[in-house]
Formats: structure tokens, sequence, C-alpha cells
């Protein structure tokens, strides 16, 4: 860490005002680390980060909106990429959008906006993005048909899994787990050189049923451990496609723990389909961009 320190007054000789950095600097000891300096690439810039990925990359629900991305994204300022490069002074290209599947990567999104692979170039020193959720219409259509059949059954027995059993996960395995792998090759091919992490989903719902959150997350008892599956069967997809692909995984599933959909504001990373803060229901708050930004920050050691 470069630190610049000027002494009062003009008497003090350069041995001396070298003794005195020596010292304070003994003193500070580890507490520098949290003052590290930006993060750097080789040469002494800033690192070239470019954040791709779907709504839990983009933030989308929470505010401020990113005025400078299509409104269609949803693209916060708080969301874990502009946390990642304020806390490291990395240098952000953020082409996040929600609703993006890994077609997106290749192909435009939506009329005018350009696929996000073009943001990637050889430069590139750092790549972070979630993706997954939205192929198939995993996330809304699994939260869609088990509300609804939440719903209808007062909260009871497992409706959901009862009518669906095993589609989702087979639709992972047989469409999401190739496309993830396809994607991040293309990630690599175009920056060889880069530290690309891809993070795994926070949870969603807690791992046993908790009958008090209903009211907010209108899940049936017999399909909370249903969903939690089927969330941890995604972010299994996406662990083993970063691992065979030279990717690094950045799991979330430890640090989200306690930190779900029915917990109290404050607590919770991921707000509730009713009742919640965020205009995008169902995606992290701020709050869970945070800690999403801890574990990136962590894993691809960029702090």
């Amino acid at each position: 860490m470069a630190i610049r320190t000027r002494t009062p007054g003009t008497s003090r000789t350069p041995r001396t005002r070298t003794l005195r950095l020596a010292a304070a600097l003994a003193a500070v000891g580890t507490a520098t680390l949290g003052l590290a300096a930006p993060a750097q690439a080789t040469g002494g810039d800033p690192l070239d980060y470019v954040a791709l990925g779907d709504s839990y990359s983009a933030g989308s629900g929470v505010l401020p909106l990113d005025l400078t991305a299509p409104l269609l994204c949803a693209r916060s300022t708080a969301n874990y990429p502009h946390v990642v490069a304020k806390r490291t002074g990395a240098k952000l290209t953020d082409v996040t959008c929600g609703g993006a599947q890994t077609k997106d990567f290749a192909g435009s999104q939506y009329p005018g906006v350009a696929p996000q692979l073009d943001a990637v170039d050889a430069d590139t020193d750092v790549v972070t993005l979630t993706i997954g959720g939205n192929d198939n219409n995993t996330f809304i259509g699994a939260i869609l048909a088990c509300g609804s059949a939440g719903v209808l059954s007062g909260g009871k027995g497992s409706p959901c899994k009862d009518a669906n059993g095993d589609k989702f996960t087979k639709e992972i395995d047989a469409n999401t787990y190739p496309a993830l792998k396809t994607a991040l090759r293309a990630i690599k091919a175009k920056a060889p050189h880069a530290r690309v992490g891809i993070l795994g989903y926070p949870w969603i719902v807690p791992a046993k049923a908790d009958p008090s959150c209903f009211a907010k997350m209108p899940i049936a008892t017999g399909d909370v451990p249903y969903l939690r599956d089927l969330q941890t069967h995604l972010n299994d997809a996406v662990r083993r496609a970063a691992s065979e692909t030279g990717a690094t995984f950045v799991d979330m599933a430890a640090a989200s723990e306690g930190h779900d959909a029915c917990k109290a504001p404050g607590t919770r990373w991921i707000e509730p389909v009713l009742f919640g803060t965020n205009f995008v229901p169902v995606h992290p708050n701020a709050l869970g961009e945070k800690g999403m930004a801890d574990q990136a920050i962590g894993v691809l050691k960029l702090g």
C-alpha cells in the first residue's frame, strides 16, 4: 500500500522522518489491511473489471437505478459489481441486465442492447456473473407454479412437487448445464488471462418451512424443501460448469444461510413475493448485493 506522509515543520531530518514513518506503520500493523490499495493489474493500473449476468447481478429492484443502462435491464448502481468496484478501485464495465439468459451473452437481449460478451476482451482482468436462473424460466416458472399451488392448497402438502416432480431439475441438466459451459468457455476465449467468477444464487427459502412466512412467501409446507432442492440443483450445475471450464465458483450457500426471504428486514438478503421492499420481488436487496460482493472479493482475492 502506498502511503504519503508529511511531517509538520521543517526541522525533521530525512532519517527522522523515515523512522517516524516506519514506527507508524508498525503501530498500525494489520489494521492497514482494511485500507488496502485499489486492486491493480500488472503494471499498476486498476483492474479492468467486466460484470455480466442476469437480475441477481444487475441488482434489479434495488434503487437507485443506473440511468446509463437500458430501462428494461433495471440495473442498480447498488448492485454487487458496483460494490466490488468501489471497494477495490477496479475500472468497471457493467453490462448486467435483468432477465438475461445464457444466450444473451452471444446475442442481443433487447433491440439496441449489445450481446454481453461484446464487453469482454483480451485486456479484461476480472469477470463476474450470475446466470442460468432464467434459462428454461426455471426461477420464475418454479416460483409461480409453487406460489399458485400453495395458495390453492392453503399452504398444506406439497402440491407443486406433486404436479411438477423432477421437471425443473431435468431441464437444468439437459439445457442449463451445457449452456453454462458454453457461456463460460466463450468468456475464457475472449479473456484468456482473466479471473472469471460465477456466483451461485443466494438462498431464496429456508431449509425448513416457516409457517409464519406463508403470508410473504405463499409456498406450501412440503414445497419449501422442494424449492430449496431445486436451487441446490441449479447451483450445483453452476459449480460443475465452472470446474469444467477453468472458472471459479463463488459459493453463496453458507454465506446466505439465514438470510432467505422469510427473514425480517435488515436480516434477509432476498425480498419475498409479498410485502417486500424491492420493486422486483424474490431478488436480492441492497444487503444481499453487498453479501454477494463480499463473497466475490474474498473468493477471487480482489481485496
